[in-house]
């Protein structure tokens, strides 16, 4: 393939990438860049070049020794919902924007601790970008079969462009806001089409390497398991090399939460902690599915080429040998892929780094204009791409003089081994308050400095000199000093031994003077917060430990510096309408300079908050029994506060239920009058029929024998009325009282409903309603068959009363389910409003959705059917759901 084209297809590229970022960015707030499938697919920025090229380099020479690499995270994963969740919530409340933000935070905003961290993480991560721009190099050189050429200078290599075109688009979409703390969704985006391309692509040359170029693994492994030395390929060789393994994966497991562009992704681009359940199954199978080919297509290489070419990019040579350019070219885009998201990544975390821990605390602080928000932020932004191009540069530079003796494995793990040195003061402070920054501070550097006595000079030397005198005799010719076997130890490999002995002086330094020397008060009373984050994450702005004197003015005007008054005035008032503060407060409280240097962070960085604040308070130190005193009063706070809500949750949910007994009350007792006001008229009204009529009898002597006959049926009727309510509201209150007997005999259901449908038929007659029951089979049990006709009759009763005249239809069935008889009675009337469902079978209760203007009968009807099957130990219902009518439900015990 030609040059031109090969840069073509990688512009285009690019061009792609910046596309979806702008999409992304510009739909910030939509579900496709908000969801757990995308932070999943960002966080497989730890797949880089060298998991895409050198873990089959390493695979091809060692076997399966590029596992634990990818074992560490595995393990580590799980843990991601108690550590990693923590870790999230106190970076989401302190505003945090880098790894070195937060362990600084941990240790009291200490300035030394933030810019030791960041220099620890350049020197660890230059290395790892250089590995980067040597894959892009050497590949690049190989699809354009020209890996004989040397560039002469900076300009006629087109690495140094590709690093050029990477630094921009970093720039552009990793400052776009002040405030580092941000979500950059563009980058998050990108990154995850980008992991998709190079699973898949890696995917695609595996299965093309052990399916066509050979026939199944079960042929590769056949082929290859004749050659010298294959089963040192397959097994741990011994007790020495299950320490290397072990070294090996701690490295890879404190390298998933420590290296910047992990934090960068799983940490501060988080923006929902709920992702975190999806990502500890998905992100251990992505590795799963990256790691399944790798075996198969070094050993694949291997057998092609032997020892004749270099291993790491076997994934390219094998289809080029074959002619199949296409393939190779996909290859070549999947490795890209990879290159692209370690370095934006990773350049955009260091360069937060370090202009807020580095340039802006130490000597540009005071740069700053007051009053001019908008040059500063503009400052700022131009600090973080000038040092993304200058990170850049010098990983362009570091590669030209060192990474081009060096594999993509070793550049790898010189950078884990240097960045695991922030491991005790970052796991060991979030669990234990006692930790120290002194302590911090002495165990990183005589971690670093064991690290780069044991693995970084040697590198350095040979590649200078090309001597191996300081490796083979150690230093002074002492041979206890050998970098890669001090003090005889010589069985682990450089990296594993390097980790070892660095981890094992930089843990001793930590706890031995974390337990000699204390912190001061600001760094108990943050390490107190972190610890115990979880009490104090409600209490964040009161839990500050703080002595001394300031003005509001003097911080508004700090605060006006960099977010502007009309932020930074918003932002006052929201600070104090939540502590209910009169808005003409003069003297600030600790928790308004927490709040300050909050706001401050994400911008400028905690160090440097810190140092803007203390420039215009009077602090006073504060001893360590008024910290502890003070602490104390925040857990006791916090436990009252506890305590509070409980009784206050408590006393709202009996509030609540004394409303609603209180409603129900009042409807009740509503209901109650309408009952009274009801049975008052309907006991009225039969009483003035019969005096009216006895009054005409009376008085006209001669009233013809037809009418007065008249009047006496009419009398007969009306007293047959009364005596049917009075019987109802006797029967009621038996009911309820239990002084009902039941008369319990065999009868049968068929007759018991024939007989109910009959007392009912002229009344549906006369409103043109059918009556329908089809039940052929006869059922005979015990029951009391007057109370049942009871109920059916009142049940006909009500669905007559609200069926439409001449179109009213109501089904009366019954059937045999589990030993109990269910009767429905089913019609296509106006159907029971919601509110009614609850209420239906109460005393007195009347529904206001009859076919009637006022509310007919007693209210008593369905109640004193309830009391009747209950007494016969069945139950009654009605069905929701109907989309016309009402179905009521009842059942009876089959004895």
């Amino acid at each position: 393939m030609s040059n031109y084209t090969l840069i073509s297809i990688i512009i285009c590229y690019l061009a792609i990438l910046f596309y979806i970022a702008f999409l992304a960015e510009k739909n910030s707030k939509s579900k496709w860049v908000n969801n757990p499938f995308i932070y999943t697919l960002s966080l497989a920025v730890y797949c880089s070049a060298w998991t895409y090229y050198g873990s089959v380099g390493i695979a091809a020479n060692s076997g399966i020794s590029f596992l634990p690499i990818y074992l560490g995270p595995v393990i580590a994963v799980p843990l991601w919902i108690v550590v990693l969740r923590k870790i999230m919530r106190i970076s989401k409340q302190h505003k945090i924007s880098s790894i070195a933000d937060f362990v600084s935070l941990r240790y009291g905003n200490n300035r030394f601790l933030g810019a030791l961290i960041t220099m620890i993480c350049v020197f660890g991560i230059l290395p790892y970008i250089s590995l980067q721009l040597k894959a892009i190099s050497e590949t690049f050189e190989i699809m354009i079969d020209e890996t004989s050429y040397v560039s002469t200078s900076i300009f006629d290599d087109t690495t140094f462009y590709i690093a050029v075109l990477l630094a921009v688009f970093a720039a552009f979409f990793g400052t776009q806001a002040t405030d580092a703390s941000e979500k950059h969704r563009g980058i998050v985006v990108s990154v995850a089409f980008e992991s998709i391309l190079k699973l898949l692509f890696f995917l695609i040359i595996g299965i093309y390497v052990t399916y066509y170029l050979f026939d199944g693994t079960s042929d590769i492994y056949n082929k290859i398991s004749i050659t010298p030395n294959f089963k040192s390929l397959t097994k741990i060789n011994g007790l020495e090399d299950g320490f290397d393994w072990f070294f090996m994966m701690m490295i890879s497991f404190i390298a998933i939460f420590l290296l910047p562009r992990q934090f960068q992704v799983s940490v501060l681009e988080n923006n929902r902690e709920k992702h975190l359940k999806q990502a500890i199954w998905m992100f251990p199978l992505y590795l799963l599915l990256f790691n399944v080919f790798v075996i198969f297509i070094a050993w694949g290489g291997k057998l092609t080429f032997g020892n004749g070419v270099n291993a790491e990019y076997f994934t390219l040579l094998l289809p080029l040998q074959n002619n199949n350019v296409f393939l190779a070219l996909l290859v070549f885009l999947g490795g890209f892929s990879a290159v692209i998201s370690m370095v934006v990544v990773s350049t955009l975390a260091l360069s937060t780094m370090v202009s807020n821990n580095l340039i802006i605390p130490y000597g540009f602080l005071d740069k700053f204009i007051e009053g001019h928000p908008d040059k500063n932020s503009n400052y700022i932004k131009n600090i973080r791409r000038i040092s993304i191009f200058c990170i850049i540069i010098t990983a362009y530079a570091f590669y030209i003089n060192f990474s081009i003796e060096l594999s993509l494995y070793s550049i790898g793990l010189i950078s884990f081994v240097v960045i695991s040195q922030l491991a005790p003061s970052f796991f060991i402070g979030l669990f234990w308050n006692r930790g120290s920054s002194k302590a911090s501070i002495i165990g990183i550097i005589v971690g670093f400095i064991i690290t780069v006595y044991t693995l970084v000079l040697p590198f350095t030397i040979e590649a200078f000199t090309g001597i191996h005198d300081f490796t083979d005799h150690g230093l002074f010719n002492i041979s206890a000093l050998k970098p890669y076997a001090l003090f005889g130890i010589d069985f682990l490999s450089p990296p594993a031994h390097a980790f070892f002995w660095s981890m094992s002086a930089n843990v001793m330094c930590y706890l031995i003077f974390s337990l000699t020397s204390k912190g001061n008060y600001r760094e108990r009373n943050y390490a107190e917060m972190f610890v115990d984050s979880r009490n104090y994450s409600s209490l964040q702005d009161n839990a500050l430990v703080w002595k001394g004197e300031a003005y509001v003015r003097d911080i508004k005007n700090v605060l006006n510096k960099f977010l502007g008054e009309e932020r930074a005035q918003r932002a006052l008032n929201l600070f104090f309408m939540k502590y209910k503060i009169p808005p003409n407060t003069q003297m600030a409280d600790a928790r308004l300079i927490n709040f300050s240097e909050k706001l401050l962070t994400g911008s400028i960085g905690s160090a440097s908050a810190k140092i803007l604040i203390a420039s215009v308070v009077k602090e006073e130190q504060v001893s360590l029994v008024e910290v502890l005193k003070i602490l104390e009063e925040s857990k006791e706070t916090i436990a009252s506060n506890k305590a509070l809500r409980e009784k206050s949750q408590e006393l709202t949910s009996l509030a609540l239920k004394l409303k609603e007994a209180n409603e129900e009350l009042i409807s009740k007792d509503k209901q109650k009058d309408e009952f009274l006001d009801t049975v008052a008229h309907e006991l009225k009204t039969p009483v003035t029929g019969i005096r009216a009529a006895t009054e005409l009898l009376m008085d006209d002597d001669e009233m013809p024998s037809e009418i007065k006959e008249q009047f006496l049926n009419n009398m007969l009727n009306d007293s047959d009325r009364l005596s049917r309510l009075i019987n109802n509201i006797l029967d009621f209150e038996k009911l309820s009282r239990g002084r009902n007997q039941l008369n319990i005999k065999q009868n049968g259901i068929k007759n018991t409903v024939k007989q109910a449908i009959i007392g009912v038929k002229q009344l549906a007659i006369n409103k043109g309603v059918t009556i329908i029951n089809d039940n052929l089979v006869d059922f005979r049990f015990s029951y009391d068959e007057d109370r049942i006709l009871q109920v059916l009759t009142n049940l006909l009763s009500n669905a007559l009363k609200f069926t439409e005249p001449n179109v009213g239809k109501i089904i009366v069935e019954y059937k045999m389910i589990n030993n109990f008889v269910e009767f429905y009675v089913i019609d296509n009337g106006k159907g029971i409003a919601e509110e009614d469902f609850d209420h239906i079978f109460d005393k007195f209760y009347q529904s206001k959705n009859q076919n009637t203007v006022k509310p007919e009968g007693s209210g008593l009807g369905l109640a004193i059917c309830k009391q009747i099957l209950e007494q016969h130990n069945g139950k009654i219902w009605a069905k929701k759901g109907n989309k016309k009518g009402a179905t009521f439900v009842f059942m009876l015990p089959f004895e």
